[in-house]
């Protein structure tokens, strides 16, 4: 059986560290792994699977001993200077940054949603925005069956999406500190402002979660409107989205599209005050679905209620499925 060798690059950060611990939990057979960080983190010690690891600084000239994988989460600049290097050396990247995610040449892939996409990688796939992941899931099923026409997504995004900085921004504020990572205190506000704000009043964020959603679904003209708002929750996004399709649907259809989907678990049951919540989704893979309703203001209209742990399901573990696919 072939051994596998895969390079985690920004072993030490968050997404990084979120990696190493689905790894460790999927422990995969036949893997060799090297982790890789900035010059400031080098030399640090991580376990995976009983063994110790030193971390090396990422240079120019790591990936020479050729790797099989490299699952990137170091950010847009890292990935920008040395995915195309891994890429070179026969290495298929893995980029959870924003770097090459419209990048007509780079697919944008979901398992679930799109894994056709795989195979058409010319060295590097991204991992879509980790908002974006868990809607499309929820999407992709009701687009099949309905066709949807518009999307209107309200986004309610954990301080994990911010890195180290943003679970201390939030944990800081609890103690009366002023914020470094966000520009107000995100201790007892909600944050309209997610990435930076673009020349038509939308943030970087919301363009992302449309022009993302568009690509992964293969409707360049999709209509999608976008509100991202950043709160007071340690880990896991929820949204709310509100869609219009082009045809009819039975409301029981579309629970029953849910049950039986893959990566989702529907929790619907508002009789016994039970949805979708982000301490329930937190350390699981899945996307979890409820609050499911008509809109009465459009024809064909529905509402629903997502909720997925950020970390894992929006960056590490779809990485790592990705990967799993292509094995």
């Amino acid at each position: 059986m072939k051994t596998y060798k895969l390079a985690i690059v920004g072993a030490t950060g968050l997404v990084g560290r979120t990696v190493l611990k689905v790894l460790e939990e999927k422990n995969l057979p036949n893997f060799e792994y090297t982790m890789f960080c900035s010059k400031k983190s080098a030399g640090q010690e991580l376990t995976l699977l009983g063994k110790k690891y030193i971390t090396q600084e990422l240079t120019h000239s790591s990936f020479d001993e050729k790797f099989d994988f490299a699952i990137f989460s170091a950010g847009g600049d890292v990935s920008k200077e040395f995915a195309p290097i891994a890429a070179s050396k026969g290495c298929i990247v893995i980029d959870n940054s924003n770097a090459f995610r419209m990048d007509k040449d780079v697919p944008l892939v979901v398992p679930e949603v799109n894994p056709e996409k795989i195979k058409e990688n010319k060295g590097i796939i991204a991992n879509p925005n980790c908002s974006t992941i868990q809607a499309v899931v929820a999407l992709k099923p009701l687009h099949d069956a309905y066709k949807i026409r518009r999307i209107v997504y309200s986004t309610y995004q954990a301080v994990s999406g911010a890195g180290i900085k943003g679970l201390e921004d939030l944990e800081n504020g609890s103690k009366g500190l002023l914020p470094t990572k966000f520009p107000h205190p995100i201790y007892n506000n909600c944050l309209p402002h997610i990435d930076v704000f673009m020349d038509d009043g939308y943030t970087k964020e919301e363009h992302k979660m449309i022009n993302e959603t568009r690509k992964i679904l293969n409707c360049p003209d999709l209509k999608i409107t976008a509100t991202t708002v950043r709160v007071p929750v340690q880990n896991c996004h929820s949204e709310v989205i509100n869609i219009e399709f082009e045809n009819e649907f039975e409301l029981q259809n579309v629970f029953d599209l849910f049950k039986n989907f893959p990566g989702i678990v529907l929790v619907d049951d508002v009789k016994n005050n039970e949805y979708p919540l982000a301490t329930n989704s937190d350390g699981h893979d899945e996307v979890f679905v409820g609050r499911i309703r008509r809109d009465y203001s459009v024809q064909n209209g529905l509402n629903i209620w997502v909720v997925a742990d950020n970390l894992r399901k929006g960056a590490a573990s779809n990485a790592i499925q990705i990967m799993e696919k292509m094995i």
